[in-house]
């Protein structure tokens, strides 16, 4: 805890540069006439340098935040009440598709509407690596490794910005009052040109071994820095979302071309070149695998209690690797330290009202107001690990057909209840991941008997019918699906009458993320069933955790397309659909979506949710329309603000906008 005071304490400092003394005069943040007055005052010293080098970090978009996460409440995974979506104006607007071009949400091109000054933070980069030799109380170890990290972190930038606007100009140094229109006025560089930038960047860091290492750093004072293995795993993720069919010859962003005549995007490429930017990502990541296991350092989490059954384990292992924090959990290869202060909002809007007995339903705070659409639900396997809809053993037509729940089942739903067809059979992701009425829900910060004769693992239950404890209420408390989040929450963050978190750094990299990656790698990159074969075997590393079977021996023996597996494009549909399972409500399925080009297909899905307010089963399971949005092309790019583009006359606008 000591060094995460620390890290906190030199954020909270960094208002005094990044606010007052680095102003700029533009997105590209020429450096005014002052700056040499700036660069001696900070780093004439060690203690002022350090300043400035977590300065750099304080750029680092809020991940977790719902106000300046765009990933977590911007697409279709969580949806927030009406009363919220009116209060939480910018993710509410980007999620029901009103993003727009003269003051765009989320912008982390100027740092307005919820998004980082991501260019100012390019720009604090430069200055520091420009000037930190010049600092004499430091040693030159502490010295290259700083500039290492500035350098990945300038680089991780870029990455941000190329996600979010596609092309952008690179800014490797800065430029200056005196620099004449012509210099100033740039263009966005090609999308080619923009990811050799950042990965050559991040590998020239990455070959001086020992500027990051791992033994360099103490586990909880410099959690959250960059360190070797983040920095290799960011050089996978970079080349793997190049590779992507969003970035990697798409051809509707032909005919996009700037004053010079060039189109930024390359959106032509043959199927061979297409094919080596993916051979590239999995070399990547397979270094990085490699880089891990050497180190031994990093493992997939599992949680393990004599007193509890496998199965609450399991689904323990399952919410804590997200939620548990390191260096308990070593899943977790990057979090951001700075977002535990948002985490307590992170957990209390998922909860749902009370599961007091006592009855006491409060009406005060804001608790309740994210609901899961159901076809997020539909996502998830069967116990036999296979989609729903391909399960030959699992009754997909009365999936909405209210049930009694046996005795089979109460680990899972609570005993005597009625629920719905969906909620039995289903992997343990799923209840890993979801609350629901009469789905248990066990933790709460209480992991003894909170019940008089009864256990915590199987009492503790969601009742969200009308007239029981956790139905909607009030409209500040209302929840649009009656699905909860409950992988969000960590299971010692107890909830009764009031709400004591346990908190928890997000998390950025995980390395369930890079076995994922790996295997999408292997399969677009040789189709072959050695390939195949080598992707699988990472794929089932994750599903192991989850209990189930590997894809082969599920597919043959459960599948009505036994063959999926064996094919390209049928394994590519099953590496995708682990990705989304494994990931849900963690910020991955707002960019994989896009990435894939499935982003129109899935948003363009109509959110709907139980039929909520009604108190007999045959009611309340029913699925209910909440709301219809409309992703078109466009929207797989943010737009440039017209306060831009009028500003530099070279900046060419995304298409659409």
């Amino acid at each position: 805890m000591k060094t995460i005071r620390k890290f906190k304490k030199y954020l909270a400092m960094l208002l005094i540069i990044a606010t007052g003394s680095l102003t700029s005069c533009d997105f590209m943040d020429i450096v005014p006439d002052m700056i040499p007055t700036i660069e001696d005052n900070a780093f004439s010293m060690r203690a002022q340098a350090e300043k400035f080098f977590f300065t750099c970090y304080s750029y680092m978009p809020n991940f977790g935040s719902h106000t300046g996460d765009p990933a977590i409440l911007g697409g279709d995974e969580i949806w927030q009440s009406d009363d919220f979506l009116a209060r939480a104006s910018i993710p509410a607007q980007l999620a029901m598709g009103n993003q727009v071009v003269s003051s765009p949400l989320f912008c982390f091109w100027t740092g307005t509407n919820g998004g980082k000054p991501l260019f100012r933070a390019i720009s604090d980069c430069n200055i520091f690596l420009a000037n930190i030799n010049r600092t004499p109380d430091i040693t030159d170890a502490e010295r290259r490794r700083w500039r290492a990290e500035v350098e990945v972190l300038k680089a991780f930038y870029h990455y941000y910005l190329v996600k979010l606007y596609g092309p952008i100009p690179i800014k490797d140094v800065n430029l200056t009052v005196q620099d004449d229109t012509q210099t100033t006025h740039v263009f966005r560089n090609t999308l080619d040109e923009c990811f050799n930038y950042m990965v050559n960047k991040v590998d020239s860091i990455i070959k001086l071994e020992h500027l990051l290492t791992e033994t360099n750093r103490n586990d909880i004072e410099d959690f959250g820095r960059i360190t070797q293995g983040i920095a290799m795993m960011m050089k996978a993720k970079m080349l793997v979302t190049a590779a992507s069919p969003l970035f990697n010859g798409n051809t509707d962003y032909i005919g996009l071309v700037d004053k010079r005549g060039i189109e930024i995007f390359n959106p032509t490429k043959t199927d061979e070149e297409k094919r080596l930017k993916w051979e590239k990502a999995a070399i990547a990541c397979k270094e990085a695998i490699d880089y891990f296991r050497e180190m031994n350092q990093h493992f997939l989490y599992e949680y393990y209690d004599e007193n509890l059954a496998d199965i609450t384990n399991t689904v323990l292992s399952i919410r804590g690797a997200m939620t548990e924090r390191y260096p308990v959990n070593r899943e977790i290869i990057w979090a951001q330290t700075n977002t535990w202060p948002t985490v307590n909002q992170l957990q209390s809007h998922p909860t749902e009202l009370t599961r007091d007995r006592g009855g006491q339903n409060p009406t005060g705070g804001d608790r309740n107001n994210w609901g899961v659409p159901l076809k997020i639900t539909t996502w998830f396997y069967t116990k036999n690990g296979v989609p729903i809809d391909e399960d030959k053993d699992w009754d997909f037509a009365n999936r909405f057909t209210p049930r009694r729940i046996g005795e089979d089942q109460r680990y899972m739903l609570y005993e005597t209840g009625v629920t719905a067809g969906m909620n039995f059979d289903r992997e343990l992701r799923y209840y890993a991941s979801f609350g629901f009425d009469r789905g248990i829900w066990y933790g709460q910060g209480n992991p003894e008997t909170v019940f008089t004769g009864s256990s915590a693992e199987t009492n503790q239950r969601i009742q969200a019918r009308q007239g029981e404890y956790s139905s909607n209420l009030v409209i500040h408390n209302w929840n649009r699906t009656n699905i909860w989040p409950k992988k969000i929450l960590h299971y010692q963050t107890s909830i009764t009458s009031t709400i004591t978190y346990r908190t928890y750094p997000f998390p950025i990299y995980r390395l369930a993320d890079l076995f994922l990656m790996y295997a999408e790698a292997l399969n677009e990159a040789y189709d072959t069933q050695t390939a195949r074969d080598e992707a699988i075997e990472y794929v089932d590393r994750v599903r192991t955790r989850a209990r189930l079977e590997g894809i082969a021996d599920s597919w043959e023996m459960h599948s009505t397309d036994p063959d999926k597996y064996k094919r390209q494009a049928g394994l590519r549909d099953i590496i995708r659909q682990e990705k989304l399972i494994e990931f849900v409500f963690e910020g991955h399925r707002f960019w994989d979506l896009r990435r894939w080009k499935l982003a129109m297909q899935e948003y363009n899905r109509p959110i709907t949710g139980w039929n909520v307010g009604r108190a007999t089963p045959e009611e309340y399971y029913i699925e209910n329309h909440v709301f219809t949005r409309w992703f078109t092309p466009r929207d797989y790019f943010w737009p440039i603000s017209d306060v831009e583009i009028l500003r530099n006359g070279n900046t060419r606008q995304n298409f659409g906008w």
